[in-house]
This record gives C-alpha cells, sequence and structure tokens, in this order.
C-alpha cells in the first residue's frame, strides 16, 4: 500500500500548490521552513518505528499518511536547493519514496542549516 501511495503523493506535491518562497515574507518562510522539519522529524521517526517491528498494514499506513504531511510542507519550499544539486522537492521525495539516505541527509542537512536541527533525529 504505502509503495501504491508514495509515488501519487509525491507527484501532488510536487507539481501542485505554491509557488517557491522566493520573495516571501522572511517570518512566513521560518513558520513554512519549521513546519517541514517537524514533519520530516515525525515521518523519520514513524518510518523507524515501523521498521523496528514485524511489518503490519497499518504501520506502513500511518508513515504513509506522515509522508503525507511532510509533502504537504515541503510544497511552499520545493524550489530550494538542499545539496547535491537537488531542490527540497526532489530530495524530499527520493527520500521518502525510494529510501535514498544521501537524499534524506541533504533534507536534513537543510533543516540545520534554517535553524531546526533538532527537529529531524
Amino acid at each position: 500500500m504505502l509503495k501504491a501511495v508514495l509515488p501519487v503523493l509525491a507527484l501532488v506535491a510536487v507539481t501542485a500548490g505554491c509557488s517557491s518562497s522566493e520573495g516571501g515574507d522572511e517570518q512566513w518562510l521560518t513558520a513554512q521552513r519549521k513546519n517541514y522539519c517537524t514533519q520530516l522529524g515525525t515521518w523519520q521517526k514513524a518510518r523507524n518505528a515501523a521498521g523496528t517491528d514485524t511489518p503490519e498494514p497499518s504501520g506502513y499506513d500511518e508513515v504513509g499518511a506522515v509522508a503525507q504531511g511532510a509533502f504537504l510542507a515541503m510544497r511552499p519550499l520545493r524550489d530550494e536547493t538542499v545539496g547535491g544539486g537537488r531542490t527540497l522537492a526532489e530530495a524530499t521525495v527520493a527520500a521518502m519514496n525510494n529510501g535514498d539516505s544521501e537524499a534524506e541527509g541533504h533534507v536534513v542537512q537543510y533543516c540545520e542549516d534554517v535553524g531546526f536541527e533538532t527537529l529531524t533525529r
């Protein structure tokens, strides 16, 4: 179920919604970044918890729901660069859809760079 849901969510998150954060109000931008990093940390915790137990459909459903929250939080920030030639959207999708640890490292570093390192693992 999770593998079927995440690609759809990723596509929606990357293509829909708000424009990039360029020219945005600094307080709004800070709140968006904090929300994204909070959602990313919540996804990491849910994923790690689901990975420690015997896989059950409800665990994967929870991780998928949490991933959706992170994708939605990423939308207004999707064009920000995170390293490795990737945008925040590309790295988030790669980390959550494909288990790309390098991409996950980039989004965690992004949260550290914007001052919210304590919200991620």
